[in-house]
């Protein structure tokens, strides 16, 4: 799509640097730079004003990623890019089930109700729970990396949703600062909520979070 608009060698791409490398190895193929821009830290998706303060005269477009059943803001974005005259594309998350989506936001909803320690995600504007990602409070990866050793421990599946940044990786390494997408990087963490969990799947998975009161001392 952005070849077919002409998007190429000189011209910029605005992406998010939380996740999804394959859109800025998109962006690459085409000759064009991605220029990364921070996330909202409640939807994990590019941040409008974030956007707004990387245009530059050669951004020729943006993409907006949608993260964990959470939409971007394209109501904003599309105005920016009508103003500055950007291409503004989207990539998506697999649509499931409506009847697994409800599934999912149930599990979510006894997450949200019975978790102690970790900040859990916000629902509203259709979150579909993708992935029910909660934030490990403390001072960052190293509390959230034992938090999750000690949940896996006690038999419950958990995973980093972004283990590093796209700006951190070798072939983008750029030194922008993107304090959010770097703070969701190091305190995220998903917990399973799909539709084939047991009530005593879930009891599980809240008396192992809870026994942990959500902060331990960092391994080393």
């Amino acid at each position: 799509m952005l070849r077919a608009a002409g998007v190429g060698a000189g011209d910029e791409v605005v992406v998010p640097a939380f996740g999804n490398v394959e859109v800025a190895q998109a962006v690459a193929q085409t000759g064009a730079v991605p220029v990364f821009a921070d996330i909202d830290p409640v939807t994990y998706c590019v941040e409008p004003a974030a956007v707004e303060a990387v245009v530059g005269p050669r951004t020729a477009a943006l993409v907006a990623v949608h993260r964990f059943g959470r939409s971007a803001d394209m109501a904003r974005l599309h105005e920016i890019g009508q103003r500055h005259g950007l291409l503004v594309l989207q990539h998506g998350e697999p649509e499931a089930p409506r009847d697994e989506i409800a599934q999912r936001r149930q599990r979510a909803g006894y997450l949200d109700a019975r978790l102690r320690g970790v900040r859990t995600p916000e629902g509203g504007d259709g979150h579909t729970y993708q992935q029910y990602v909660v934030r490990v409070p403390g001072n960052g990866r190293p509390d959230r990396d034992a938090f999750a050793r000690a949940v896996r421990s006690r038999g419950v599946d958990c995973w980093v949703p972004v283990k590093t940044p796209v700006h951190r990786l070798p072939e983008f390494r750029r030194c922008v600062s993107l304090p959010e997408t770097e703070r969701a990087a190091g305190e995220t963490l998903a917990l399973p909520v799909d539709a084939s969990l047991t009530r005593r799947d879930m009891q599980r998975i809240v008396a192992a979070c809870n026994a942990l009161g959500g902060l331990l001392q960092p391994a080393f």
